[in-house]
């Protein structure tokens, strides 16, 4: 199913929750809705199951208007956070209460219970109740609640946010499979930025309700449209620095104070002329360490991550923040020189924060 969102509104009195959000989503696509807490993600998602009405706007299914469509016609299936089961049934009772509410014959619910707790790999627990069952079992309960009932769309509210670390990792590529064999359009609210870049074929960036970027994980993370999305995606996070542009001929240049000038190659050369200070962005794993030329600094801090060690290091009043392999074996008072790969370096403006280089 295609679903369109024009120019959606929630407002909850006189808060605007969510501010004219746009969005078009194709058939058998896997969206993820994106931002920090109480950015209006999961507002816009229950107003896409019905559970919410918009105050203003139009959402569209397959190009009909079903603003006022009530939850239950919506073609629908919903997994939450808190899996939402019913304690007291069990496995089998919670997969088919869908088709209870819709009076499917016993051999049926028999039938279709079956299939998808074998999709699901927990054929084997339908007798059991949710309190027998591990955190990653009931989540694969709850999913399989959801697909039973065959929706055209499904709608995920953070779904795995209850599981520890590897669990998640592996429930992660296996909703994605899911989705892709069966081919249902589908959303998936989270503040998880991995989870977000891993499953999703698109990503809407959400900020105070107003969506910020809705592009593909690779866009979003190397062409960041907007200050705050190049400090939101990234682990660790953008470095970024006040800097003053200025040309020499022919040629531009970031200061950084304290000596140290930059060279800005002409892919990277703002659209438009810049006056003043402009904030300066490039990723800690775009600055090396290098034998011969650089920013003379010491090594203040090293945080061994596993396969890579984080370092930081101060240059006047700015920490920059790199990786390295661990094999350097780099300590704290190491003098180092860093060069930045300039092909790689971002630009915001200081007032509006949007990007100098990418419209």
């Amino acid at each position: 199913m295609k679903l369109d969102l024009i120019n959606i509104t929630k407002k909850f009195g006189n808060v605007t929750a969510v501010d004219r959000i746009n969005l078009d989503i194709k058939d058998g696509e896997f969206v993820a809705f994106l931002g920090p807490s109480g950015c209006g993600k999961t507002t816009t998602l229950l107003m896409v199951a019905g559970i919410y009405k918009a105050t203003d706007g139009d959402l569209l299914f397959d190009g009909e208007r079903v603003n006022k469509w009530a939850p239950k016609d919506r073609d629908i299936g919903m997994v939450f956070q808190s899996y939402a089961l019913y304690p007291h049934m069990t496995v089998y009772q919670n997969l088919v209460y869908p088709l209870v509410l819709k009076k499917r014959p016993k051999a049926e619910m028999q039938k279709e219970a079956q299939g998808v707790a074998d999709m699901m790999g927990i054929g084997h627990l339908l007798k059991r109740r949710p309190g027998q069952l591990s955190g990653g079992q009931q989540q694969r309960v709850a999913l399989g609640r959801a697909l039973i009932k065959k929706p055209r769309i499904l709608l995920f509210d953070e779904p795995l946010s209850n599981l520890d670390a590897r669990l998640r990792i592996s429930m992660r590529g296996e909703i994605k499979k899911l989705q892709k064999d069966m081919g249902i359009t589908s959303i998936y609210v989270t503040h998880d930025q991995i989870e977000a870049l891993t499953m999703a074929d698109r990503i809407a960036v959400i900020k105070d309700g107003i969506l910020q970027a809705y592009t593909n994980p690779e866009d979003l993370h190397n062409r960041p449209r907007t200050l705050f999305i190049a400090e939101f995606i990234g682990n660790p996070p953008m470095n970024l620095f006040d800097v003053e542009i200025k040309s020499e001929g022919a040629k531009l240049f970031a200061s950084l104070g304290e000596g140290v000038k930059l060279a800005i190659p002409d892919s990277r050369k703002p659209k438009k002329p810049v006056a003043g200070r402009v904030r300066m962005g490039i990723r800690p794993q775009d600055i090396h360490p290098d034998a011969k030329e650089g920013i003379e600094t010491e090594v203040s801090l090293v945080e061994p991550m596993g396969r890579d060690d984080l370092i930081v290091c101060r240059v006047g009043e700015m920490d920059i923040h790199f990786l390295v392999d661990p094999v350097m074996k780099l300590k704290m008072g190491n003098r180092i020189k860093l060069k930045f790969d300039m092909e790689t370096i971002q630009f915001f403006d200081t007032e509006s924060e949007l990007s100098l280089l990418w419209s």
